[in-house]
């Protein structure tokens, strides 16, 4: 059983909800879907185009993290999405679990604004981008965060995850 907790990290578009359900399911273990654990007044926020704050991240964190405590302290796997643009957020979320393994997809912008243009249904707008861009602080070598490019399929990305998770 893997027991592992994973935080699959990036900006809006960066493929998290797709990448961690599918690594959840090649896993056996639960998916939390990062933007499920928003208040009602983030949701609408970000809806309006309206970027989050600090302050506004704060409750999302830690609920998130108390979720990541939960498995941890259950001894159970479990894969969450959440963006985890800066390092302090990041820090939040280590504290609960400190062996937790951040997962970062990365790409260029302009894949990602084709992908944002593409996205139906989802409350996030794509005028987020660029605040999203500006607000990302790349993990740090210390962090230990693996990082992959989202130019490959989901797919590929999910095995190349688990071929370095079983190393």
């Amino acid at each position: 059983m893997n027991r592992t907790v994973y935080v699959v990290m990036g900006i809006t578009g960066s493929g998290k909800s797709t990448v961690g359900a599918a690594l959840a399911r090649k896993l056996g273990v639960d998916f939390v879907e990062g933007d499920d654990f928003h208040p009602v007044e983030n949701v609408q926020r970000m809806a309006s185009g309206i970027p989050l704050t600090d302050d506004d991240r704060a409750s999302w964190l830690s609920a998130l993290a108390a979720r990541i405590r939960e498995a941890r302290d259950a001894g159970a796997g479990l894969v969450v999405t959440c963006s985890a643009l800066k390092r302090s957020y990041r820090d939040v979320l280590r504290a609960a679990a400190p062996d937790l393994q951040f997962i970062f997809l990365s790409g260029p912008r302009v894949l990602i604004s084709e992908r944002l243009a593409e996205r139906r249904g989802h409350f996030m707008p794509a005028s987020l981008l660029d605040s999203q861009l500006e607000t990302l602080e790349t993990p740090a070598f210390e962090e230990h965060a693996w990082e992959f490019d989202i130019d490959g399929s989901a797919q590929q990305i999910v095995d190349d995850i688990v071929a370095r998770s079983s190393r």
